[in-house]
């Protein structure tokens, strides 16, 4: 009589110990699929240098996936939201808006100093090519295309940290990559009981 209700038990325990596992597979496959919660930089973008180019990144947000990049913004405003609590990283993104606003107002220098040298040619009976405004314009225009470089130099590398110092953030923050089972699997006690079988890696 109790030999049916020890089948009956070791039956179900098998059973419980199958959908457990299977759970666990379900729960790993997922994850393996899901798109990392990290930003992630077109890889041209990623590429990048000193004295680079510059003109808006474009970025995956964390956990999208696929090719669907969107611009950062001029002032990389369009990342701001998911970078808002790490600070470190908005440090770096607020660097970045300094140079790209210290940019913008080279640019408007550049552009009317060699206004004001143009405008001085005819500004008189004969033209004029290099009288004294047109000296001082020239002199602030190539002031200005020099302070361009230093401006430039390392205006990316801060976007670029800023992105860097966000996903470290993530990493250390995600606690289930850290705790999920790299194999599961049934198995047999030498007594014939099932037994759920989890790996995990040392990393």
């Amino acid at each position: 009589m109790h030999k049916p209700t020890g089948l009956t038990s070791a039956t179900l325990r098998l059973r419980a110990a199958a959908a457990t596992a299977l759970i666990f597979t379900a729960l790993a496959s997922a994850q393996a699929q899901q798109a990392p919660a990290t930003i992630r930089l077109h890889p041209d973008d990623a590429a990048r240098g000193l004295n680079g180019a510059q003109h808006n990144f474009e970025f995956l947000p964390p956990g999208v996936g696929g090719e669907q990049y969107q611009s950062a913004g001029f002032f990389g405003q369009k990342l701001r939201p998911y970078l808002v609590s790490n600070p470190e990283a908005v440090a770096f993104l607020n660097k970045y808006r300094r140079q790209k606003t210290l940019f913008l107002v080279d640019r408007v220098v550049a552009v009317g100093s060699f206004g004001l040298w143009g405008q001085q040619i005819f500004a008189g009976d004969e033209k004029q090519y290099f009288n004294n405004t047109q000296k001082v314009a020239l002199g602030v225009f190539a002031t200005s295309l020099l302070a361009t470089v230093f401006i430039n130099r390392n205006t990316n590398t801060y976007l670029k940290r800023a992105v860097e110092a966000y996903n470290a953030g993530s990493a250390h923050g995600s606690v289930w990559p850290r705790l999920r089972p790299t194999t599961v699997g049934l198995g047999l006690t030498p007594a014939g009981q099932p037994v759920l079988g989890l790996r995990w890696a040392v990393r």
